[in-house]
């Protein structure tokens, strides 16, 4: 929720307590009474008070009964799009109830987040709220997303998606927001990746997330516009900008593509201040971007020209400009050329960027430490909307990938060499799958991803990570232990011992333990003997060391003890693989405790 800049009314001693409190918890509160107090604006009357606040702030908070706040706001709201967030908090503190502009505005939010700090109910009546559904009115500028109505209004979509009608839900995009939409999808809402696999006589409402239209598509469509387009402009010196504008923008929407999806311009550095790029931006409300021109040339580019190269230093002005704020995208629309008048040439391009292709997606996911609760919220959404889900069967445990959904392909990596899990992976990315690589804690750490990511980077493979709890993290927890203490150690190392794979010299325990540290040493468990004689060089032989099997598995065993009794403890217990070694004094530690939280300690929020 964004911050908003909030009066608060009051009429009585009680509702200035409840004010105050609300000052010291919310951000940008100023506080209104009807009589003299402390803290508080003096209004001669509610009435009059509201009528002077009502344009100065994006909320007012009424501490009254809903009466009043009613009668006194009634005659003074326009508009939905335009008032401010009304809201009313009984005297009791209980109930906090948005009365007015409970989406666009944002009361909803506000009025749970005041119960939150009252201890108190939000009592939201709007029905998408009540039905816990999407806002679809909000939902767009939540996300970062301009929104677009073909063929309806918002309230006709918002009806017809309310009262449970066929809902097609086409997202050609991934982003955190549709990651939200496919993961709290209702089940009238049918989900697709691709427009042709739509009937439109099977529904009665299109939601689009994307930045193309679709006119075959004969259905009323509420359309999520994601800022992925990038419009390259060339032009020369001072063409007249009389009807550019409508003309380039009504070619965009010929080629299929919505100029709301647009995020910026872009063009040479000689072209700054041109006027058809000034007319441009203003029209859609974008910046424009300007690169030098050895930026330009080393684009590779479909329509080179000889005369732009000599002219401008770039064999391409418009297409290379484009491609370039893509960050690697692809062209949708080639150069074209256009002249509305005598010596005002300009050419344009359209380029998009790669997550807006909608094609296949390798999505490396870090399982955490073992327990399957631990994986995040996203790493789960994505492990239930897989269509392959490859594994590191040797690590990973096989119940974390039994929330795939029917019909996905789940196999373990245990036995495959590198080569034959990049050619399982593009056979699904090369038909648009979504393929997770799911790796055991924290894929990069330790995770043995690098290798993977060249060879997708070489073929031109979009991936992301969804990072996860590293079993150090896991290890802290276990052992009920704050791995940095106040003045003592404040320094985490995360390392491995040298064993089948070399560690660089510079980074061998005994260098690293000159630190005494908190060092969680991976990797380790079958060169014990090695590991306790490199940290002797530095800590003390007393020095607490934890020796964590299986962290957070059904059979997970810790053996706590002293550096000098490392080795024996490994080879007593019999440990070899999944086998974390944690040494230093911060284990089991409860002295030198931080002051942030005593009464005396000052800081930004405790002046």
């Amino acid at each position: 929720m964004k911050e908003k800049n909030v009066a608060i009314l009051t009429i009585s001693r009680e509702g200035r307590e409840i004010a105050l409190l609300l000052r010291d918890e919310l951000p940008g509160v100023t506080l209104y009474s009807t009589v003299e107090a402390e803290g508080f604006h003096t209004m001669a009357s509610l009435r009059e008070g509201c009528r002077e606040l009502i344009g100065e702030y994006s909320a007012l908070i009424f501490c009254s009964a809903l009466g009043i706040c009613v009668r006194t706001v009634g005659d003074l709201l326009q508009d939905k799009h335009i008032d401010p967030a009304i809201l009313c908090i009984d005297t009791t503190g209980h109930y906090v109830i948005p009365v007015a502009s409970g989406h666009v505005g944002g009361a909803n939010d506000l009025a749970r987040r005041i119960a939150h700090i009252l201890g108190g109910e939000a009592v939201v009546t709007t029905q998408s709220d009540r039905r816990g559904l999407w806002a679809l009115d909000t939902m767009g500028e939540e996300q970062g997303w301009r929104t677009e109505l073909l063929g309806t209004t918002m309230n006709h979509a918002i009806a017809l998606f309310v009262e449970r009608h066929r809902v097609a839900l086409l997202i050609e995009t991934r982003s955190a927001g549709t990651a939200l939409l496919e993961r709290t999808r209702p089940e009238w809402v049918t989900l697709f990746h691709k427009a042709e696999e739509i009937r439109p006589r099977d529904f009665d409402l299109l939601i689009n997330v994307g930045c193309r239209y679709h006119a075959e598509i004969d259905l009323p469509q509420l359309c999520y516009r994601p800022p992925l387009l990038h419009l390259g402009v060339g032009c020369r010196r001072m063409a007249d900008p009389t009807g550019v504008t409508d003309h380039v923008l009504s070619e965009v929407r010929a080629g299929g593509f919505s100029p709301l999806s647009i995020a910026d311009l872009s063009s040479i550095e000689l072209k700054r201040g041109e006027p058809i790029l000034e007319a441009l931006a203003e029209r859609l409300g974008v910046p424009v971007r300007y690169y030098d021109s050895e930026t330009l040339d080393g684009v590779s580019v479909p329509h080179p020209s000889e005369r732009v190269d000599e002219a401008t230093g770039s064999a391409s002005v418009s297409e290379a400009a484009a491609l370039t704020a893509s960050g690697g995208g692809e062209l949708v629309i080639e150069k074209q050329k256009g002249k509305l008048s005598e010596g005002s040439d300009f050419t344009f391009a359209l380029a998009i960027e790669r997550k807006g292709l909608m094609r296949g997606h390798i999505e490396f996911v870090g399982a955490g430490p073992g327990d399957p609760d631990l994986i995040s919220v996203r790493g789960r959404h994505f492990l239930e909307t897989a269509d392959l889900i490859l594994y590191a069967g040797s690590l990973v445990p096989v119940a974390l990938t039994e929330c795939a959904k029917e019909g996905a392909v789940v196999r373990s990596s245990a036995g495959m060499a590198l080569e034959e899990q990049i050619a399982l992976m593009k056979s699904f990315y090369d038909r648009g799958a979504l393929v997770v690589r799911l790796h055991t804690g924290d894929p990069c750490i330790y995770g043995a991803i690098e290798e993977q990511m060249a060879i997708l980077d070489e073929e031109g493979m979009a991936y992301h990570i969804t990072p996860g709890i590293s079993s150090f993290q896991a290890a802290a927890a276990e052992l009920q232990s704050e791995f940095t203490i106040p003045e003592r150690v404040q320094t985490i190392i995360l390392t491995r011992g040298s064993g089948r794979t070399p560690v660089p010299e510079r980074e061998q325990l005994s260098r690293l333990a000159a630190s005494q540290s908190t060092m969680c040493i991976y990797l380790s468990a079958s060169i014990a003997e090695e590991v306790e004689r490199e940290l002797l060089t530095h800590y003390p032989p007393t020095t607490p060391v934890a020796v964590c099997y299986k962290l957070t598995h059904p059979e997970q065993r810790i053996y706590r003890g002293e550096l000098r009794d490392l080795a024996r403890i490994v080879r007593e217990q019999g440990l070899k693989l999944t086998t974390m070694i944690v040494v230093g004094e911060a284990i089991g530690n409860r002295e030198g405790l931080s002051r942030l939280y005593h009464k005396d300690f000052k800081h930004l929020f405790r002046p």
